[in-house]
């Protein structure tokens, strides 16, 4: 701890990005177990919503040979359909919720307009989720071109877990 306190005497601006850059890191981490542990059980609580394609924009986009539904927002039936998005969504909601103020408060000791932040958070948040989704979406399908998947765990393959391995598909 002596040398903590040193080096954030000597150098407090370094010492201030070190601690919110740990404490960043830590946070985040928890909250994505934490909406992991809710997507083992939230699309329980929408099974009675339809298996069917759901996405927007939902256009057919040919890369690489591989054809597939590109979505800014959604998920196919084969990957849950509308209610696995539904669960996602709540998930990433609630995880969000909790996130802001501990990120806010505990981590970056933010004394600023909330009303604003919040404001900016929630665009973030939306702007952020399309783009991932959006890349995801293409991510997929072209790595079903270059990985092949193994099911280790053939037993829960239809459970909430699976685990896999990729592996690197020989060139013919």
């Amino acid at each position: 701890m002596n040398f903590w306190n040193n080096f954030a005497a000597r150098h407090p601006a370094a010492a201030k990005w070190v601690r919110e850059g740990g404490l960043f890191v830590i946070v985040s981490n928890l909250i994505t177990v934490f909406k992991y542990l809710l997507l083992q059980f939230l699309p329980k609580a929408f099974s009675s919503l339809p298996v069917v394609d759901f996405g927007w924009p939902g256009m057919d986009v040919t890369l690489f040979g591989e054809t597939f539904k590109w979505n800014i927002l959604g998920y196919d039936a084969a990957h849950g359909g509308l209610p696995y998005f539904c669960a996602y969504m709540v998930a990433m909601i609630l995880g969000e919720c909790i996130n802001f103020p501990i990120q806010r408060n505990l981590v970056f000791r933010s004394k600023g307009n909330l009303a604003k932040q919040i404001g900016w958070y929630i665009l973030a948040f939306c702007v952020i989720t399309c783009i991932v989704n959006s890349i995801n979406c293409v991510w997929v399908a072209v790595a079903g071109l270059l990985l092949s998947l193994i099911h280790i765990s053939e037993p829960t393959r239809r459970t909430p877990i699976s685990y896999a391995v990729f592996c690197l598909k020989k060139q013919k």
